[in-house]
C-alpha cells in the first residue's frame, strides 16, 4: 500500500511563549499605538525597528501595516509617478505588480531564467526600451541572483534597485544581507513568511531623504523624533509639509510578537534548511524532474522549495499533481490557466499593460512548488520527497 503524509502545509508554529508574554504585556498597558508612550520609554515597534536595522546592518528601518505598503511606500519615497514604468520580475506575486499600479506605475515585466533569477539580458533589453529608472526586483521563493552583478548592470543602466525581500529575511548573497544591495529593502512578516504577525513589513535603507519621506508617508504626524531607527530631525524639516500621510504604522502588538522571533531567525533559518536540504535530496535523482540550483554564494532561507516539470504536457502535470494531493501532498502549480490561491502569473494581472515572454512562459508553466513549514520533521520531508519522486516518475514513465 502506498505511504501518505496527513500534516498540514498551512499549520505555522505557535508564537513563542516569551513573544505571547510580550503581547500580553502590552495588551495590559492599554498603548497599542505605537506613539502612545509613557515619557521616556521606547516603544515596541521603535525597539523592533532598531533591533532590525541592527542585525541587517541598515542605517534606518521602518515597521509598517505589511510587505505590500512597504514596497509601494519605497517606490513613492523614490519618486515614482503615475504612469511611470517600473521594472519587476515576470515571476512574482500579485503584491508586487500591485504595489506598482497602487502609486499609479506600470509594471513592466522582465523575464526569468530556468534558474528562476532574472533574465539580464532581458532586463538591459527593457530598461533602455521603457525607459524606467526603477527596478523592483522581487526575490521570488528566496531565490537570490548574483547580486554584484546586476548592481553593477543596474548602475549601468542607471536603474534605482529596491528589493521586495518578503522570502528572504535572513538570507544573504556572500556575506551581505538581502536587502543592502539596493536603495531599498522590502520585507514581510505576514504568517507564511520567516517571523510571524499575521501581516507586518520592514523598509530599510541608507538614504536619510528618502527614509524620513518613507516615515512620514507611513503615518508619523510630527513624532518622528521617538523612533530609533530613523533619520535625524532636521532631515525631516524640508519634507514635513509637503509629504502626504498615507497611514500604515505597525503597531506595539505586532512589534511585540516579532522581537522575539527576530532574535531567534538564525536558528529557524538553519531548520527551515534542514528541511529544504532533506526535500532536495529525495528528489534529486528523479527522472523528469529538474531540481533549481543554489549558488555557493546564496546563503538562502529554504521555507519553500521548487522544481520544473519542463516541457511536460499540461495533462502530465495535472496528473502528477493530483496524483501528489491524493497522498497529501500539497504542491502549487504556477502553469495554470487561472490563478489559484497564491499563486499567480504575470500575465493573471489585467490592469498591467499585456506582454509577451516566450521564454519565461516556457519556465514558468514547468514550475511546481511547495511550502515547508517548520511543523514537517525530517522525517515528514523524506516522506514528502518519496511521495513527489514516485508520483512524477509515474507520469514521466507514462
Amino acid at each position: 500500500m502506498e505511504q501518505t503524509f496527513t500534516g498540514s502545509f498551512t499549520q505555522q508554529e505557535p508564537i513563542p511563549e516569551d513573544a505571547i508574554a510580550a503581547a500580553v504585556a502590552v495588551m495590559r498597558s492599554g498603548r497599542l499605538h505605537r506613539y502612545n508612550t509613557a515619557p521616556g520609554e521606547a516603544s515596541q515597534t521603535a525597539l523592533l525597528e532598531q533591533e532590525f536595522a541592527a542585525q541587517t546592518g541598515a542605517k534606518y528601518c521602518l515597521a509598517v501595516a505589511s510587505g505590500g505598503y512597504a514596497i509601494a511606500t519605497a517606490l513613492r519615497a523614490q519618486g515614482v509617478q503615475h504612469g511611470d514604468p517600473v521594472l519587476t520580475n515576470a515571476f512574482t506575486l500579485a503584491p508586487v505588480p500591485g504595489a506598482i499600479a497602487s502609486v499609479g506605475g506600470q509594471p513592466v515585466f522582465v523575464g526569468i531564467t530556468p534558474d528562476l533569477r532574472l533574465d539580464f539580458n532581458d532586463l538591459a533589453d527593457k530598461a533602455r526600451a521603457s525607459g524606467a529608472r526603477v527596478l523592483l526586483l522581487s526575490h521570488m521563493r528566496g531565490h537570490l541572483c548574483d547580486m554584484p552583478a546586476l548592481m553593477r548592470l543596474c548602475d549601468d543602466l542607471g536603474l534605482i534597485v529596491i528589493e521586495d525581500c518578503a522570502h528572504t529575511m535572513g538570507a544573504d548573497w556572500d556575506g551581505i544581507p538581502s536587502g543592502r544591495f539596493g536603495a531599498m529593502g522590502c520585507f514581510s512578516m505576514q504568517t507564511y513568511k520567516h517571523i510571524n504577525s499575521g501581516e507586518g513589513g520592514f523598509l530599510i535603507g541608507d538614504d536619510a531623504q528618502a527614509m524620513a519621506r518613507a516615515v512620514m508617508m507611513s503615518g508619523s504626524y510630527m513624532l518622528y523624533e521617538t523612533h530609533l531607527a530613523a533619520p535625524a530631525p532636521d532631515v525631516f524639516e524640508g519634507i514635513k509639509y509637503h509629504t502626504p500621510n498615507i497611514s500604515g504604522r505597525m503597531d506595539n502588538l505586532r512589534a511585540a510578537i516579532l522581537r522575539p522571533q527576530l532574535a531567534d531567525l538564525p536558528t529557524q533559518v538553519a531548520r527551515w534548511n534542514d528541511r529544504y536540504r532533506t526535500v532536495e535530496a529525495g528528489l534529486a535523482d528523479t527522472p523528469g524532474l529538474r531540481l533549481i540550483p543554489r549558488p555557493v554564494q546564496e546563503h538562502f532561507v529554504g521555507s519553500s522549495i521548487q522544481f520544473l516539470l519542463m516541457d511536460w504536457s499540461d495533462a502530465q502535470i495535472e496528473a502528477a499533481i493530483a496524483g501528489c494531493t491524493a497522498r497529501g501532498v500539497e504542491l502549487k502549480w504556477f502553469g495554470a490557466a487561472q490563478p489559484k490561491g497564491f499563486t499567480s502569473r504575470y500575465d493573471s494581472w489585467r490592469y498591467a499593460p499585456a506582454q509577451s515572454l516566450p521564454g519565461s512562459d516556457r519556465v514558468l508553466r514547468a514550475i511546481v512548488d511547495m511550502r515547508l513549514p517548520l511543523t514537517f520533521s525530517l522525517q515528514d520531508c523524506t516522506l514528502i520527497a518519496q511521495i513527489i519522486a514516485q508520483e512524477v516518475a509515474k507520469q514521466h514513465q507514462g
